[in-house]
């Protein structure tokens, strides 16, 4: 996807709070929290799910890609800041119909780039039928199962950070 002009100036004016809302009803949060909650019983890792309907037009005019927002995110809502640094962020602007993994380094050293696009792929296939709440389920299984394997729950597994999606 090209991420600057005006057509994407004009998704992102059009683009509105309420977007979020459709696409995630209070019930679908509900459920996203609870799939988190309960994957994080299974490893001690940390997963964040944000999304935001658009960026600022000045961010947009700027050239900010969704990439660099889901960084700036990683870093506000704390996600680095684990203690075997393994937590993973989700992250869907949805006037660009994208979505970014953004992981620690602890869990990244054990997947690489290319899992992530991947499971960013299996996500955004979910969505182009519509459904969002199926596609980020999708997305915490699966990033659930690789902290399983790489970090397995043992002993005592406190919750580091809030399981709540976060709507911007």
């Amino acid at each position: 996807m090209k991420y600057h002009g005006f057509k994407r100036l004009v998704k992102h004016l059009f683009s509105a709070p309420w977007l979020v809302k459709r696409y995630f009803p209070q019930s679908a949060l509900d459920r996203i929290e609870a799939a988190i909650r309960e994957s994080e019983r299974l490893h001690t890792g940390e997963i964040r799910f944000a999304v935001e309907s658009d960026l600022h037009p000045l961010h947009v005019v700027q050239g900010k890609l969704p990439r660099h927002r889901a960084i700036e995110l990683f870093s506000q809502l704390g996600v680095w800041d684990t203690a075997a640094n393994n937590g993973v962020l989700i992250y869907l602007l949805l006037a660009d119909h994208d979505v970014e993994i953004v992981a620690d380094r602890g869990i990244h050293a054990h997947l690489g780039a290319e899992r992530w696009e991947e499971i960013c792929h299996q996500m955004e296939l979910q969505f182009k039928q519509g459904k969002f709440e199926a596609g980020i389920l999708l997305g915490i299984a699966q990033i659930s199962q690789e902290l399983q394997r790489c970090f397995p729950a043992s002993g005592e597994n406190p919750n580091e950070l809030p399981d709540r999606p976060i709507v911007l």
